[in-house]
């Protein structure tokens, strides 16, 4: 599930590439305005774990509009060390008026580049001269790998600052071309490493946003043999369903000794939580114990993977204000359900497949097991649940995706 930056960061600095707020779209050609290639004065480029941020100071301010009729690009080209082209990002027109502008994404082939796609991205412009975009990994290199990078701005007709070259559509019409930096620079890439999660929001929540139809798979009761983790682990990867995996501290030496799944989980986009060290009934505990409960399973989980959780779900859903603002100062969100599958009762695959569908509402949080007991039926309803998620419109996601939480990373 784990994309690359790579794209991501084209992505961001071409669209960084746009005018800015200095002088209006009627600008000179030579200073990106209304007939002229985009100018960009100044640009940054940072990688901020899994996203890269690019900010990009402009000579001209510029509106969708400037893009609507194709006679101007706003591209970021980007290579390896050959030099050779390996993909090309470029600012599309708003989809309709008072929308923002879109991003489209070209590979390279043998044959040269490919059809363009589109590429998200967030931009925001903290003054009208400047721009910035931030965005996940996109599919371009599945490896982090550092690549060199170049605003390509071109403007059909019109004066130009630069060299201007004919059309290859239109012969003997000159096409401005401007490029920044002048030679390419190089994006520094690191494989991103997860280590934590921050808690924000209410100390129990039931739900995620429902702003959108987002919705989180859950499984208790894990690491276990009945069947093997692993399959479950391999079965979402497959449909690229990331989940959640709320674990009880003790099985993890036992049954994922060296963390490998666990860690795969992670590099999967799946999301750990902590599920006490021996499946209590933490109302039945002194304060002491409900933190030790707590505690401990966290340092098995950072042990196994550098990952330290900031979920819990309580066993049994047993909790209290008071057990729920311990948690918090500890630093852990307890997360509860809205929708109970009851799978632990083997009600069989059709039963619990209808409970996750019937149930199913923008911002659910399913419960279903991965352990406690054979969960075979679980994992063979998994592929339905998925599709049919789907098919009603819902997007998987982790919970710290579906409640908006702040990873860590290094």
């Amino acid at each position: 599930m784990l994309r690359t930056a790579a794209v991501a960061v084209a992505a961001v600095a071409i669209l960084a590439a746009g005018p800015s707020s200095a002088q209006p779209l009627g600008a000179s050609p030579a200073g990106g305005g209304a007939g002229g290639a985009f100018a960009v004065t100044a640009a940054s480029l940072v990688q901020q774990g899994q996203q890269l941020s690019l900010t990009v100071r402009l000579s001209h301010s510029f509106s969708g509009a400037a893009f609507a009729h194709g006679a101007r690009t706003l591209c970021l080209v980007l290579m390896r060390r050959s030099g050779s082209v390996d993909a090309e990002i470029c600012v599309a027109p708003p989809a309709r008026r008072g929308h923002p502008l879109r991003l489209t994404l070209a590979v390279a082939t043998r044959a040269g580049l490919g059809r363009p796609h589109p590429l998200a991205a967030v931009v925001t412009r903290g003054a009208r001269d400047e721009l910035t975009a931030a965005f996940p990994p996109a599919s371009f290199d599945p490896n982090y790998r550092n690549l060199r990078w170049q605003v390509r701005s071109t403007a059909t007709g019109g004066e130009c600052p630069g060299p201007a070259a004919s059309s290859a559509s239109s012969p003997g019409v000159p096409v401005c071309e401007l490029l920044f930096p002048a030679r390419p620079a190089l994006a520094a890439l690191h494989v991103p490493r997860l280590v934590g999660c921050s808690a924000g929001g209410p100390s129990l929540v039931f739900t995620g946003r429902t702003a959108h139809r987002d919705v989180a798979l859950t499984f208790d009761d894990g690491p276990w043999p009945e069947p093997p983790t692993l399959r479950f682990v391999d079965l979402l990867a497959r449909y690229h369903a990331p989940a959640t995996f709320f674990e009880i501290g003790r099985q993890i030496p036992e049954y994922d000794p060296t963390g490998a799944i666990e860690r795969r989980m992670l590099a999967d986009g799946d999301m750990i939580g902590d599920h006490t060290w021996t499946h209590p009934d933490m109302l039945s505990l002194s304060p002491a114990a409900q933190a030790a409960q707590l505690l401990m399973t966290a340092r098995a989980i950072r042990r196994a993977t550098g990952f330290t959780p900031c979920l819990w779900r309580p066993p049994y859903g047993a909790t209290d204000p008071s057990l729920e603002s311990r948690a918090r100062r500890l630093g852990f969100l307890t997360v509860y359900w809205s929708v109970d599958t009851r799978d632990w009762t083997l009600p069989g695959t059709a039963a619990i497949e209808r409970a996750a569908l019937d149930g199913a509402r923008p911002g659910a949080i399913i419960l279903m097991h991965f352990g406690g007991g054979p969960r075979y039926e679980t994992l063979d309803a998994l592929p339905s649940i998925i599709q049919g998620l789907r098919r009603r419109g819902y997007t998987l996601v982790n919970l710290a995706q579906l409640l908006g939480l702040r990873l860590i990373y290094r």
